[in-house]
């Protein structure tokens, strides 16, 4: 695409050598961008040395700042109102994008005049995790959508994502404060930016991949974040974000909620002799319904509250 300027924005906490990484295939890509913008929320600044690292290297300008309250909306607010740029292009620090990857997405964007371009993120998952994860493929749970296709909204994030910078500028925050603990605002963002008129298409050739952190190889971690994302869903559903609710909408979704949450209970009980990945991803289902019916009362659980632990030192 043309006469269009890119800024690739990227919020970081605590990985500055996965940060380094991604600043060099920024830098190797067949189309750079014309800036790149990284908040850190780590007030210690500890992504400084990564982005100090890459200027020498790179062809276009790298802004940097430290925005210290914690609040992933906020940090994602400050690259926003940072970068310059015609498109944002959002990427999160710990991903790797090919060569081709911003062509890809811009090449999309001029082909089916699009708003924006959502691509998929997927996870490596280490070798030495344990042999239920792999079996259990806990994390690609999201289809992949061919390209050109519409994005269906209950499918898009931002963790790899190509936007107009005026229609992200025109929203309010853009990215809501309120999900800034519990995650689920770039969900949030999206919606509402298909509600204002943007149009979201597909490029699966711009796929990133993400290795999956030890700390995430847990059954916990699997769980909760069942929960946090049926929340999410939840959330947006309630407010027809993803279409018109009629008078027995609400009652008829938590009915189907609280039965399910009980047979995939049941079902991860009486799969267990079939293998622990069996029983896990029933057991993923009922705490995904679980997590529905928990709008209920208020409760949104905040996966980004607890302090992350420290990076291991740099060798």
């Amino acid at each position: 695409m043309t006469g269009h300027t890119v800024s690739v924005c990227i919020c970081t906490y605590r990985r500055p050598q996965q940060l380094a990484w991604l600043l060099d295939d920024l830098i190797a890509q067949t189309r750079p961008p014309d800036e790149v913008v990284v908040v850190d929320n780590e007030p210690a600044g500890s992504g400084r040395s990564s982005v100090e690292a890459a200027r020498a290297r790179a062809p276009f300008p790298i802004r940097y700042e430290i925005q210290p309250v914690k609040n992933i909306s906020l940090t994602r607010n400050r690259t926003v109102a940072l970068a310059q740029g015609d498109w944002l292009a959002l990427l999160d620090d710990d991903e790797r994008a090919a060569p081709d990857w911003l062509a890809q997405l811009l090449a999309t964007a001029e082909r089916y005049q699009a708003d924006g371009v959502v691509a998929p993120v997927l996870s490596i998952v280490p070798v030495h995790a344990p042999g239920w994860i792999r079996r259990g493929q806990f994390y690609q749970a999201v289809p992949r959508t061919p390209t050109g296709q519409v994005m269906p909204l209950n499918r898009v994030g931002i963790g790899n994502a190509l936007l107009q910078g005026r229609r992200v500028r025109a929203l309010s925050g853009p990215f809501d404060p309120a999900y800034g603990l519990t995650g689920g605002e770039d969900s949030d963002m999206l919606t509402r930016l298909v509600q204002a008129g943007a149009r979201l298409v597909a490029c699966d050739e711009a796929a990133v991949t993400e290795p999956v952190a030890d700390s995430r190889l847990t059954l916990r971690w699997i769980l909760l974040r069942a929960v946090r994302g049926n929340q999410d869903y939840t959330h947006h559903w309630r407010r027809g974000r993803f279409g018109a609710l009629r008078p027995w909408s609400q009652p008829v979704y938590f009915a189907r909620a609280l039965a399910l949450m009980f047979a995939a209970a049941l079902l991860s009980l009486l799969s267990l002799p079939r293998g622990a990945h069996h029983s896990v991803r029933w057991l993923q289902l009922a705490c995904g319904n679980f997590g529905k019916l928990s709008t209920l009362w208020g409760w949104h659980y905040q996966e980004y509250a607890a302090p992350r632990p420290s990076p291991p030192p740099q060798r």
